[in-house]
Formats: C-alpha cells, sequence, structure tokens
C-alpha cells in the first residue's frame, strides 16, 4: 500500500490550519493538526484589500508551518487560500510572500473547488452512505453548501457570507443589539433562501468548520473542547438552534469565559451563529439533525494533493 506524506495548509479568512498526514488507498494517517487565528481577512469586505497587519500575522504562521514541514519530511505541499484571498485586489502580493517561505504558490480556491473539498474531507469516514448529504461549511468570509452521495458533488454553491463578514457589517455592538441582529437575519434570508429555493429535501446534513463545532460543544456543555467528543455527533436542530441564540446574544467578554470557546473566535462567531441559524430555517430537511463532522476542507485539500 503506497503511502505519501502530505502537509496541507487551508488558509481561509478566519484561520489558517495545517494538516500533516500519511496519505494512501486506506486513508489518511494524521501526524499533526495545527491552527492559527490571523484573520487574513480583517477589512476585506469594506476595503477590497488585504491589511498589512493581516498579512504578517498570516505570513508568521506560515513560517511556523513550514519548520513543521521540513520536520516532519513532507513529501508533497499543497497550500490553498479561500474566501479572502479571492476576494483581495492584493492577492497576488500575498500569494508572492507565502511562495517565497513554503516553496509551493498557493491555489486560490474556486467556490466549487472549496465545496469538492469540503465535501470529501467532512463526508469520507464519518458513515454516511445512505442518500444525499449536504455539507455546510461556514467559513470567516463564505459559506459553502454542498450536496452530494458517496463523494461524488452534485450541487455546490459558495454565498458570501460568513462569520468575519456578516459581524464586520453587521453586529458592530456588544452584545448586538436587537437591531443589528434583524438586520443581519434579513440579509441572510435572502441570501441563503435564493440558495434553498432552488433544493430537494436532502436525508443528511452534516456541519464542519469552528463555528459549528464551536455551536456544538456549546449546546453539549463541553468542559473544554473535545475533538473525539464532537466528531460525529448528532445535535437536534432545534438544539442548536437554541445553542445560535445563547451565543449572539453574549458579550465578547461572556463568550470568551466559556471554556471551548477558540479566543480568536469569540468576537466574530455572533455572525456565525446568525449565518448557521439561516441556514437551518431555510433549507427544505428531511432530517431532524445536524451530525458535526471535525473533519473538513482542510482534510479534502490532503487527500486530493498530487
Amino acid at each position: 500500500m503506497t503511502r505519501a506524506r502530505v502537509a496541507a495548509i487551508d488558509c481561509g479568512t478566519n484561520s489558517i490550519r495545517l494538516l500533516i498526514a500519511d496519505i494512501s488507498s486506506g486513508g489518511e494517517k494524521e501526524l499533526v493538526r495545527e491552527m492559527r487565528i490571523v484573520r487574513l481577512g480583517q477589512g476585506v469586505d469594506a476595503t477590497g484589500r488585504l491589511a498589512p497587519e493581516a498579512i504578517e500575522r498570516t505570513l508568521s504562521a506560515t513560517r511556523e508551518y513550514a519548520e513543521l514541514i521540513v520536520a516532519l519530511h513532507a513529501e508533497r505541499v499543497r497550500f490553498c487560500a479561500t474566501s479572502a484571498a479571492r476576494d483581495a485586489s492584493n492577492g497576488e502580493e500575498f500569494s508572492d510572500a507565502v511562495e517565497a517561505i513554503v516553496g509551493v504558490r498557493p491555489e486560490v480556491l474556486s467556490g466549487t473547488a472549496e465545496a469538492q473539498a469540503a465535501f470529501v474531507g467532512a463526508t469520507r469516514g464519518l458513515g454516511v452512505t445512505a442518500g444525499e448529504a449536504l455539507v455546510i461549511d461556514i467559513g470567516g468570509g463564505s459559506t459553502e453548501l454542498v450536496v452530494g452521495r458517496n463523494e461524488t458533488v452534485e450541487w455546490s454553491t459558495s454565498l458570501d457570507v460568513g462569520s468575519v463578514r456578516m459581524t464586520e457589517r453587521f453586529l458592530a455592538s456588544d452584545p448586538p443589539t436587537p437591531a443589528e441582529i434583524d438586520a443581519c437575519r434579513a440579509h441572510l434570508s435572502d441570501v441563503v433562501g435564493k440558495a434553498a429555493s432552488t433544493l430537494a429535501p436532502v436525508d443528511t446534513l452534516v456541519g464542519v468548520a469552528g463555528t459549528i463545532t464551536t455551536v456544538a460543544a456549546h449546546a453539549l456543555g463541553l468542559p473544554g473542547y473535545d475533538r473525539a467528543a464532537l466528531h460525529a455527533t448528532r445535535m437536534p436542530i432545534h438544539d442548536a438552534r437554541d445553542a445560535c441564540a445563547s451565543l449572539v446574544g453574549m458579550t465578547v467578554e461572556q463568550r470568551l469565559s466559556l471554556p471551548y470557546m477558540h479566543p480568536g473566535r469569540a468576537d466574530v462567531i455572533g455572525g456565525g451563529v446568525l449565518v448557521l441559524d439561516a441556514v437551518l430555517t431555510s433549507l427544505p430537511l428531511a432530517t431532524p439533525e445536524l451530525i458535526v463532522s471535525e473533519h473538513d476542507i482542510l482534510d479534502g485539500i490532503a487527500l486530493s494533493a498530487d
């Protein structure tokens, strides 16, 4: 069984993550999984450019990852950038700097490619085999909705709504005011509703990425963030919506006091949970639960590395 050691980097709007794994026909053996909140997409929605301080935070984390890649002798490296880099007018400058550090040029994923990687990463090994599955991947700048069956994507869309984008655009107060929340909900109802109107009910709903895993940890009342406890959790949709309502109404300080809340997510998760709530209320569902996956686009990037 041929095995290749792969390093995959997913550079999103809010975080940059690294997975180093041995990939074979039998699946993946994880060696390292790291995340840094760098907020690359800081202000991109308003300015159309990556901020210098955001670039430097991201490059600093990239240098750390490059050291791990060398130390663990990864044979293949794949660096994928998503929403923030897609939207920025100075994305090429950022790509030049990344290439100088890791030796490969970032692939700026299209929404379609991002959706494919998210679907494969989320569903492989989760035991989702019967009927159609819909994967929800909420990022900092965009949200991917992907419908597929047995790792074959049948439909996907990338929506320009995410935790950072919605927070920066609508939720200026701490905690957000009812008027701010209502304005955000109205925008999301329009954006998500248009996408959902084309869908038939799906049999299985899978949620990935930090907003959704944190919502699940909140609903479960975990004593700390526990990937093993969260992976494959089946969360009733009404519990997920209750957790969303609880989190959006908190101050940043209150969120920071939660033992499972990543400090870099506390100030923007309000926008993320409103995205999740809009998806859960807009989609035609044939299931009363959301399955949480700790595997996501990062695993899909690694599994598809050449």
